[in-house]
């Protein structure tokens, strides 16, 4: 998944800086890439179809722009295939246990959150040897409840814990569903149950991820479509407890007030996790991370630089501070930066075309 989303993110700003487009070509990606925008999707293929057909611009952006056509077209080719792969129970795991767990210990940072999640894990597994074993097993479901501010890993965290779930015999699939408001409530009375009841049923067998949870009761229609919505999702919640697990996910005191909001609804949870914000060098750890995976280096001044920026966030942040997406933030512009730097210079080396520097990183 990383390849497609970087061969395209790379490719748009390549072509953001030859064209000098201000950032506008990477603003779109980034949508695609990060909220799935349709409506970016057809912008950003218009602004190809502009400059592929235009007689202004010479032959090399013509080829940077067919390029980001492709990537665009195999990113959502690799999605599609996934999708497919979901519904029809086809998909595979191939890694086994010991590389799912570590893939989980290897993030960065959330030490609470891997202690806890491993000992979950601990406990599920051996619940499932004792119940293959004919002895008596807890009834606990295994819906979680994750706390925290955006950009602290729940997403991550809880597409592992499908993985391994399934790869222990919690559940079939193992897939990953992730749905928000607009996936769970209709705009007419009543249709708002067979709406839950089509996004359960391809949940099942693996984890539905539901992101602000507290949005469902958050408007002016929470008397009735959000009634309407936990009810149903209440009743799912047992109905598929044995082969499927819910996971909810938002900001610590809104999701307070969400479990209030129906009196069983809680109760359908055994697991509360809370995501701490990252410190400043495990934001930088993750920074780095993502530029050796994309292959660029930080050079000695650009990390001192960075890292001041990141220890001044850190110290001033408030309940909008964004984690990883500060992070993500800083990436796309240091390589619009680099791009725009290194597009001039005649037949650029390997090292100059990988290397950051301080001139890259610019503070807003």
């Amino acid at each position: 998944m990383d390849k497609y989303k970087n061969n395209l993110l790379n490719r748009a700003s390549k072509l953001d800086a030859i064209v000098e487009g201000c950032g506008e070509i990477t603003k779109y990606a980034t949508a695609i890439t990060e909220e799935n925008s349709q409506e970016a999707t057809i912008t950003l293929l218009r602004k190809i179809s502009d400059l592929t057909d235009s007689q202004n611009y010479p032959i090399e952006v013509k080829k940077m722009a067919n390029a980001l056509k492709e990537s665009l077209i195999e990113y959502y080719g690799y999605l599609r295939v996934i999708d497919i792969c979901n519904q029809d129970q086809m998909i595979e795991e191939k890694r086994v246990l010991p590389d799912l767990l570590a893939e989980l210990n290897e993030l960065v940072g959330l030490s609470r959150v891997k202690e806890k999640v491993n000992n979950l894990i601990a406990y599920q597994k051996v619940q499932k040897l004792r119940e293959n074993h004919g002895l008596i097993t807890a009834k606990n479901t295994l819906h979680l409840a994750f706390t925290g501010k955006p950009g602290t890993g729940k997403t991550t965290v809880a597409r592992i814990v499908g993985r391994i779930y399934k790869q222990i015999g919690l559940l079939t699939k193992g897939h990953f569903t992730e749905v928000s408001r607009t996936d769970l409530i209709a705009g007419y009375q009543g249709q708002t149950a067979l709406k839950v009841k089509k996004v359960i049923e391809k949940a099942k067998g693996g984890v539905l991820f539901i992101d602000e949870a507290y949005s469902i009761t958050e408007n002016e229609h929470s008397d009735s479509y959000g009634r309407e919505c936990l009810t149903e999702l209440t009743k799912a919640l047992e109905d598929y407890r044995d082969d499927l697990v819910v996971i909810v996910a938002g900001y610590t005191e809104p999701m307070k007030k969400f479990f209030e909001s129906n009196p069983g609804l809680k109760s359908r949870f055994n697991t509360f996790i809370e995501f701490d914000d990252y410190t400043s060098d495990e934001l930088e750890a993750i920074l780095t991370t993502m530029c050796k995976n994309s292959d660029y280096v930080l050079s000695g001044e650009a990390k001192k630089r960075i890292k001041q920026f990141l220890n001044d966030q850190v110290d001033a942040k408030d309940e909008r501070f964004a984690n990883g997406r500060l992070v993500r933030n800083i990436y796309d512009d240091l390589i619009m930066n680099h791009a725009k730097r290194v597009v001039d210079i005649d037949e650029p080396n390997q090292d100059i075309l990988a290397l950051i520097t301080d001139m890259d990183f610019m503070e807003d």
